[in-house]
């Protein structure tokens, strides 16, 4: 792996001189031809600059495949936190508890307790709608008040200058 021959690429890549390089780092242009000649091994510091100034993600100065790599996978982790399905380590645990609970079911009652959880969930939706229609009216509501709560205040003002 040559940092030096994929800064060149990247760079060119971008249709940027070594200069525009110095510019938006700060690095001497002499070090950027040094680097892309395999001369000197950037540090992982200097390499972040140069992936900010190319505007890359780091992980191109070290990966040769296309897209983005593959989170790796640890043997402690569960296929919940593989998967990315829980964001903490108790929703994990709660979640894993469900799997093996609805793996112990029949097929017929797991359909069934799985169209409950749907129809609840649809409705939790629609009264979370509800709530903030609700919400909504309430404070255009009491906008309109404060609005005219001046008008009604400044009638009373002139009906007792009046007497």
């Amino acid at each position: 792996m040559n940092i030096g021959e994929r800064l060149r690429r990247l760079r060119r890549l971008k249709m940027l001189s070594q200069g525009d390089i110095e510019k938006r780092t700060g690095l001497l242009r002499c070090y950027t031809s040094r680097v892309e000649n395999g001369l000197t091994v950037p540090s992982i510091p200097t390499v972040e600059k140069l992936a900010r100034a190319l505007e890359v993600p780091l992980y191109q100065f070290f990966y040769d495949r296309e897209g983005p790599p593959e989170p790796p996978i640890f043997p402690w982790q569960s296929s919940l936190e593989r998967n990315g399905w829980a964001k903490s380590a108790k929703a994990v645990r709660i979640l894993e508890r469900l799997g093996s609970l609805l793996s112990l079911m029949g097929d017929r009652n797991r359909r069934l307790l799985l169209s409950l959880a749907k129809k609840m969930a649809k409705n939790s939706s629609s009264q979370l709608a509800e709530i903030k229609n609700a919400a909504k009216f309430h404070s255009e509501k009491t906008s309109r008040r404060s609005q005219s709560l001046p008008s009604a205040v400044n009638g009373r003002k002139a009906r007792k200058r009046r007497s």
